[in-house]
Formats: structure tokens, C-alpha cells, sequence
């Protein structure tokens, strides 16, 4: 059997990354890039594809990161992902910013149970809940977008000890102080592609990879209040 060469793509906050798995080794580039990441993430998939020593025609398939997230980071990913996969002739994988940053999580800390949280801006975060099973991190409930005291009471405590991780947790700490008693900080701030890997692999796995066509983003924010400016009413 072949080994499986997946490319996955990340741009929905403020860092950019991609990374490469052929078979058991793991080709990866991050940078913290606010508002670069056009210009960014090509020239670092063409490097993992040189280190690699393979084409974009040789990949299995391309995961991106489908959000939460900034919504132009989250098109700029899924439109490039959906290009790189229209030229290679291969299938997507969408995976949850959220669950990769539990995953980058496990692997820098070795978390078993995270909150990750992104500040969402407007007073709100994206929140997901993960657990350590069978190999990967798994979501326990929705993920959702919420006013963190909303977010607290319904919720309630989680779990007595859990990692916290992303930027909503440096924002809203102490309002989301009430979802575990001990709280442990962690090195990740943003997804990493690194982290999708293991995520992608199982969900290729899984047949859960789709054509092109039938890649969607996950915003999890419906609407966005616009301040109303001439011309934009």
C-alpha cells in the first residue's frame, strides 16, 4: 500500500501554516502573519512540496482549516485549498480550528481535556470542549459562539482540571474561570496545520473527504452586526 500524502492549510486566525504528512513523517510551516497570509501560504506549500521531494499531483487529499474563525482568513483558506485541490484532481478535508488546537494542545502538552477558545470579537468566543480518545482529540457537545458569561452559565463546570488554550481564554479569563477548577495555560495561542494531520488522517480514513465542490466553511456566526456607514447600510 501506498503511503498517504496529505497537505493541509491553515489560515483562519492570526497565524498561518501548512504541513505535510507522507506516510509517518510530518513536513510543517507556521508564522504568525496577521493580514499576510495571501502572500504567505503558497510560497510555504511550494517548500514542504520541495523538502517532500513529491507534486501536488502525487497528494490523497488537502485538509484546510473550515473555522471558526476570522471570516477572510476562513475564505483566503478554503479558496486556496479548493484550488491546490482543483489543480491536483484531489478531495478535501475540513477540520475545526478549534479541534486543532486541542490536538496542538495534546502535543505540546499532552492535554487530555481542553477548552480552546478564540476571541470572536463583538464580545463573544468561539468555544469548543475536547477529549483525549482513541488517538485524537473528540468534541464533547457543540461547538458555539457565545458571550463567555452566557457561554459559563450555560455550561456550567466541565471538568475539575482542563488546559485552556487560544485567545479567548487571554481576553475573557476570568469570566471563563467558571467552566473548570483548575485551569492549566498551554503554548498554544493559534491552529496549527501541523495539528490537522492526525485529524485529516482519520477522517480520510473514515471516507469522509469530498470533492471540491462540496468544501463549506464553518462560521459558526450567522450574521455580523455592520456599523451602519454611508453605503453600507
Amino acid at each position: 500500500m501506498n503511503e498517504l500524502k496529505i497537505l493541509a492549510v491553515d489560515t483562519a486566525t492570526e497565524a498561518c501554516s501548512a504541513a505535510l504528512l507522507m506516510g509517518d513523517k510530518v513536513f510543517s510551516r507556521w508564522e504568525e502573519a496577521p493580514r499576510d497570509h495571501t502572500r504567505k501560504i503558497l510560497p510555504m506549500v511550494q517548500a514542504l512540496l520541495e523538502e517532500a521531494g513529491i507534486s501536488l499531483s502525487e497528494l490523497d487529499a488537502i485538509a484546510f482549516g473550515r473555522g471558526p474563525g476570522s471570516f477572510t482568513g476562513v475564505r483566503i483558506g478554503i479558496g486556496v485549498a479548493q484550488g491546490l485541490a482543483f489543480g491536483a484532481g484531489v478531495p478535501l478535508i475540513g477540520i475545526s480550528t478549534l479541534a486543532a488546537m486541542a490536538q496542538g494542545a495534546h502535543r505540546l502538552d499532552g492535554a487530555e481535556h481542553v477548552l480552546t477558545a478564540i476571541d470572536a470579537r463583538m464580545n463573544e468566543v468561539y468555544f469548543g470542549h475536547y477529549e483525549w480518545r482513541d488517538s485524537r482529540m473528540q468534541l464533547v457537545g457543540e461547538e458555539v459562539v457565545s458571550d463567555p458569561a452566557a457561554l459559563v452559565a450555560s455550561r456550567g463546570k466541565l471538568a475539575d482540571q482542563v488546559t485552556c488554550v487560544g485567545t479567548g481564554f487571554e481576553t475573557y479569563g476570568d469570566t471563563l474561570a467558571g467552566l473548570a477548577d483548575e485551569r492549566m495555560g498551554s503554548k498554544v495561542r493559534f491552529p496549527a496545520a501541523e495539528d490537522m494531520l492526525p485529524l485529516a488522517r482519520t477522517a480520510w480514513l473514515a471516507g469522509e473527504a469530498v470533492p471540491v465542490e462540496k468544501a463549506t466553511p464553518v462560521y459558526l456566526r450567522d450574521k455580523v452586526t455592520w456599523k451602519k456607514l454611508p453605503g453600507r447600510e
